[in-house]
C-alpha cells in the first residue's frame, strides 16, 4: 500500500541526490502542451510533474569553446539524470508510478527532435523560473544556466506557486546578438533558423557551435 507522499518528502529525495532547485507542477495545467507531448501521455495516470534543476558549470557559457560547452552539458545532464533515476526510485519504493525524463530524450516530430515535453516550460509551471526574450528559463539564482530533468507521478503532490518577477524589462541583447535572427518575434523563437545556426555536423555527429542568445544575457548566471 503506497505511503503518505508529500511534495516536501520528495524534494528530499531530489536534493538529497544532488539536485539544486526542485519544483513540482500539476498535470493538469500543461494545458498547452502539443498533442503527444502531455505528460499523461508519456505516463497514463500522471498527475504531478517534478522539475529538477543542475547549473551548468559558469566556464562553459564564458568560453567560446563550443566543444567544452558539449561535454560540460553532457556531463551535467548525465549527473542530473542520475539524480532524477534515484529520486524516481523512491517515489516506486513508496508504491508509486514514477518516470524519469532526461533533458537530452525526445522523438522527431514536425521536423525537430521534441523531448515528451518542454522542460523549461515545465520548469515555469513549477515555480523554477521564468521563460525570458531568449526562450531559456531563468532561474533567478541561477540564471539560464540550469539543465532541467523531471519526473512523472501519479502520487498527488502539492503544485509550487509560480513565480512572479520581470527578468527582461526593456533589455533586447539576446535578440541583436541571436545571428540567425530567430528571437526577433516577441514571444516565441524561428526553430528552423536557430537549429540551422546553432547546430553543425561535425564528423557525423550534430553539434552545438552557437550559444549567443545565453551568453548575451546579463542575467545568465542570476544571483550565484
Amino acid at each position: 500500500m503506497p505511503i503518505d507522499l508529500t511534495a516536501e518528502l520528495v524534494k528530499e529525495y531530489a536534493l538529497a541526490a544532488g539536485a539544486k532547485v526542485v519544483g513540482i507542477a500539476a498535470a493538469k495545467d500543461f494545458v498547452d502542451a502539443p498533442a503527444g507531448f502531455h505528460p499523461t501521455d508519456a505516463l497514463p495516470g500522471c498527475v504531478s510533474v517534478i522539475v529538477l534543476g543542475l547549473p551548468m558549470p559558469k566556464e562553459a557559457i564564458l568560453s567560446d569553446d563550443t566543444i567544452g560547452f558539449i561535454d560540460l552539458r553532457n556531463a551535467v545532464n548525465k549527473q542530473l539524470s542520475d539524480i532524477a533515476k534515484a529520486a524516481a526510485k523512491k517515489i516506486k519504493a513508496a508504491g508509486y508510478k514514477a518516470k524519469d525524463i532526461s533533458g537530452m530524450s525526445g522523438k522527431w516530430a514536425d521536423g525537430f527532435t521534441r523531448g515528451p515535453i518542454s522542460l523549461k516550460h515545465a520548469a515555469e509551471l513549477a515555480g523554477l523560473g521564468v521563460v525570458g526574450k531568449n526562450y531559456l528559463l531563468h532561474n533567478p539564482t541561477y540564471g539560464n544556466i540550469l539543465w532541467l530533468n523531471a519526473i512523472f507521478t501519479d502520487a498527488e503532490l502539492a503544485p509550487d506557486p509560480r513565480l512572479d518577477y520581470t527578468i527582461c524589462d526593456n533589455c533586447n541583447l539576446c535578440v541583436e546578438a541571436c545571428p540567425a535572427h530567430a528571437l526577433d518575434t516577441p514571444g516565441t523563437v524561428g526553430k528552423k533558423a536557430c537549429s540551422g545556426t546553432m547546430f553543425k555536423q561535425v564528423s557525423k555527429k550534430w553539434e552545438i557551435v552557437c550559444f549567443q542568445c545565453r551568453k548575451a544575457c546579463p542575467h545568465r548566471f542570476g544571483t550565484q
